[in-house]
């Protein structure tokens, strides 16, 4: 009786952390190049400038999931569009506003849903490692409200720019009239964390274990 072995399994290669870097880099690179208010910016890519380095510091002794690493750089791509040209004169938003004849130019938008859904992975995997909420049922709404926690602080130094820089301030704010404009961003980066939750919690459970099997 001849036995059949099965086909070995092939392991999908994970994405080296030093590529989603780079690619953060170079996006942030190029974002400087020509932009419309060079003080717009530096306060849109302000995190990128202190989150990447602080990512690559620690990463020997608190490495990151693929996941996690591949959803920063997007932010990342997000984030240096955004300081170019500022929120509200992305031409993608334009093209969007036009073809659906929207009143706004909705990128700002866009970009308070990613403000949610990124971090909701970051402080998921913050938690689920360094706390005892692995697997708990608090998990998921202490992940929602630390979102919106930070959301909302991110509107207070919105706040703060206004104050400071006057009129200048408006192309940060990317406001673009809208006196609700507060409230719909951080309602924005609400849906987007229970969406990152929702799709995504099952992949960075396998991820989170494969990262401590390599450990």
């Amino acid at each position: 009786m001849t036995t059949v072995r099965s086909a070995p399994r092939t392991v999908p290669r994970r994405i080296p952390p030093l590529l989603f870097a780079g690619v953060a880099v170079l996006g942030l690179a190029v974002s400087a190049i020509g932009v419309r208010d060079r003080t717009t910016w530096f306060l849109e890519t302000f995190w990128v400038l202190i989150g990447l380095p602080l990512v690559l510091l620690t990463w020997r002794r608190f490495p990151l999931t693929g996941l996690l690493c591949g959803l920063l750089a997007a932010h990342a791509l997000v984030l240096a569009a955004g300081g170019h040209y500022t929120y509200a004169e992305v031409p993608a938003g334009d093209w969007v506003r036009d073809t659906f004849h929207l009143s706004r130019n909705p990128y700002d938008r866009f970009g308070h849903l990613m403000q949610g859904f990124v971090p909701a992975i970051l402080v998921r995997e913050l938690l689920s490692r360094t706390s005892p909420l692995r697997g708990s049922r608090w998990l998921a709404p202490l992940t929602v409200c630390a979102c919106l926690a930070f959301s909302a602080c991110f509107e207070l130094l919105e706040w703060a720019a206004a104050e400071i820089g006057g009129h200048g301030a408006d192309a940060f704010l990317a406001t673009q009239g809208d006196v609700w404009d507060t409230q719909w961003d951080m309602f924005c980066a609400l849906i987007g964390a229970v969406l990152s939750l929702l799709l995504l919690s099952r992949v960075h459970d396998r991820q989170l274990a494969a990262l401590e099997a390599r450990r």
